[in-house]
């Protein structure tokens, strides 16, 4: 039995608008008006559901969860705030506040204000300002209700997907947009830490960083396409924040290995390749920030529900073999809680511990997800 540091972090994750629905204010609902992503609509009625979904976690054996303000409810039009959003989260937190699970509250995922989107988003040079602005009027709102925050989900993953391969709002191309967006985004995760202390020193701040573990062959330029791209990709955003976050939180999904031999590895719904490994070689990578670390996503599209028990086995693996060798990790968060909006590919792929009929709203406990329980209860492996 493999166990698990004192008081370690045991939960799942969600976004807002993948889950919530009824939001129409994004630049997402706005492309879906103009027919060129899916439609989310209601999606899982999270915004309504959310305490039958909370007695869920309970169920599971989850001590945390993440969850995601959605700043267009916030924030519906420029400079206006909406009091009866701030009302709504913070009966979100109190009900999973008397569940006992501690909530990590993620400040953006992906969707724009419509308002914001309209001013370029974070092409904007003042972006900063806006996405600052928004993150300590929260903090300050939701005084007492929890004390740690993820300000960015993803950075790279929003900026390569929105302004290089055209697959998300704006549906750009252009390397320049892509770098400028990279550059407001270090600078509006810098301006909403320095924001979100002044408001509430005591609050703990991060980030979630989606990282990829490169690896390669002994060819030696193989060897140095690695090197470069795991300080583009994983190292060089979290370099120019390293002083303004209290922690760091890793998203892991992807391995990309260069030249021969291939391995042959299962692949998920998403025809993404399972290397349970690379978490291990991501996790220690991050060592050398001198930051404690939680996981927070790492799952699998799996509809059948086959493979998600080993996954989740093999991948918590690696996690444990890195805190043997000293990496400081605390938590580990499942994505996802529910099925949900997968963004440009809709509800078609099932990334769920909790199987959700969009019809009925039926929600079904998967049985990889009583395998994690097991997990969960034993705090160990």
């Amino acid at each position: 039995m493999k166990k698990f540091p004192d008081n370690f972090l045991w939960g799942s994750s969600t976004a807002s608008y993948q889950v919530e629905g009824g939001i129409e204010n994004t630049d997402w609902a706005q492309a879906a008006r103009e027919g060129r992503v899916p439609v989310c609509g209601r999606a899982c009625d999270h915004y309504n559901l959310y305490e039958k979904d909370f007695d869920i976690i309970v169920a599971l054996g989850h001590n945390t969860h993440k969850i995601s303000i959605e700043w267009a409810r916030i924030e519906p039009e420029e400079g206006v705030f909406d009091e009866k959003e701030i009302e709504h989260y913070k009966k979100v937190l109190d009900a999973l506040h008397a569940r006992n699970i501690k909530p990590i509250v993620n400040m953006w995922h992906f969707t724009l204000p419509l308002w914001f989107s309209k001013k370029g988003g974070f092409e904007n040079s003042r972006s900063s300002f806006y996405f600052a602005r928004y993150c300590a009027y929260v903090t300050k709102k939701l005084d007492g209700k929890e004390d740690m925050y993820v300000t960015i989900n993803e950075p790279l993953v929003i900026a390569q997907n929105a302004y290089l391969s055209k697959n998300w709002p704006p549906f750009k191309n252009n390397i320049f947009a892509f770098l400028r967006v990279l550059k407001n985004l270090s600078r509006s995760h810098i301006a909403a830490f320095k924001a979100m202390k002044e408001e509430r020193p005591e609050i703990k701040i991060g980030i979630s960083k989606n990282n990829i573990y490169f690896h390669s062959n002994a060819n030696p330029f193989n060897i140095i396409l690695v090197g470069f791209l795991s300080w583009f990709w994983n190292r060089r955003f979290l370099n120019g924040i390293k002083n303004h976050q209290d922690f760091i939180g890793l998203n892991h999904y992807f391995h990309h290995k260069f030249g021969g031999p291939k391995e042959v590895c299962e692949k998920t719904d998403m025809g993404w390749e399972i290397y349970p490994d690379g978490l291990y070689h991501v996790l220690l990578e991050l060592k050398r920030y001198k930051k404690t670390i939680i996981v927070t996503e790492n799952g699998i599209a799996d509809a059948n529900d086959t493979k998600r028990d080993a996954f989740i086995k093999s991948y918590l693996g690696s996690v444990h073999r890195a805190i043997e060798a000293g990496v400081p990790i605390f938590g580990y968060l499942h994505w996802s809680l529910l099925d949900n909006y997968e963004w440009a590919f809709g509800f078609k792929k099932r990334f769920g511990l909790v199987e959700v009929n969009y019809d009925t709203l039926e929600r079904k406990i998967r049985p990889s997800a009583l395998e994690y329980k097991k997990i969960c209860d034993a705090n160990a492996l």
